[in-house]
């Protein structure tokens, strides 16, 4: 009886222990939901020429990112058609992949130490730099010529703390004021509410015109990574590989959009 006990008991231990070493190796993997589910939902921006913007004629979001989407579906289900697109901004896209509403984030999401506390990111896909963009009656030449000025930049976006940073070190003082998304910066900066537009200098890109121009200022390297939840290795080691397998054909989806 006791013996009988014993096996009982050591059964129930060896079965338990298999149970986490399965959940510890991904069996219960988001990549096991999608190939279930069949389709990959993908948290991109809206509102960026060349990264990912919305078409207003075909009600498409299209661009670089949403290209990079498109290539992981194709590699996760065999089908880069296999993907739904949902809008998110520098606010909403942490929040959102949080609460499984999307399955990764690829939205010009800068890998920093305190989002990799809370996020898996992959390698990154693609690096740029902090810039400024001004109106050109401004005469403005950098950031030392800015004393006093108000900068527009996006809600919980790393753009704030990196000028402000940049500012000390010039000894000067500049304001900011924070908008949801980039077409409110641009609008402000246009009507003169703010001074500056301030983003990644490839996002800027698609916002210059021939009344404004991007200063040669370039601040603190942005490295943009593919983010998911924490707490799926297995997953989250698929997206890397993903990443460095695919590395070429990533710089020329680029380059295709003019990056």
């Amino acid at each position: 009886m006791f013996l009988k006990k014993g096996l009982l008991k050591i059964f129930a231990l060896a079965l338990g222990a298999s149970v986490m070493l399965s959940s510890a190796f991904g069996a219960d993997s988001k990549l096991d939901e999608l190939k279930s589910k069949g389709t990959l939902v993908v948290g991109v921006k809206n509102d960026i020429p060349h990264y990912a913007l919305l078409d207003q004629a075909t009600g498409e979001i299209k661009g670089f990112e949403v290209d990079i989407a498109k290539l992981l579906a194709k590699s996760i289900l065999g089908d880069e058609n296999k993907i739904k697109l949902v809008p998110v901004n520098a606010k909403t896209r942490g929040p959102l992949l949080d609460n499984g509403t999307v399955d990764v984030v690829i939205a010009t999401f800068t890998i920093t130490p305190e989002r990799k506390r809370i996020y898996n990111f992959s390698e990154p896909y693609y690096q740029d730099s902090v810039g400024l963009l001004v109106l050109k009656e401004k005469n403005y030449k950098s950031l030392a010529d800015m004393q006093g000025a108000t900068i527009g930049v996006a809600q919980a976006a790393t753009t704030k703390k990196i000028i402000d940073e940049e500012a000390k070190k010039l000894n000067i003082k500049v304001k900011f004021s924070e908008f949801p998304d980039y077409p409110s910066i641009k609008a402000a900066l246009d009507s003169k509410r703010v001074d500056a537009f301030s983003v990644d200098k490839s996002i800027l890109l698609g916002y210059v015109d021939d009344k404004s121009e991007i200063l040669a200022d370039s601040f603190a390297p942005q490295e943009y990574g593919i983010v998911s939840k924490k707490g799926d290795e297995k997953f989250a080691k698929y997206i890397d590989e993903f990443v460095k397998t695919n590395r070429n054909a990533i710089e020329n989806l680029a380059k295709n959009w003019g990056l």
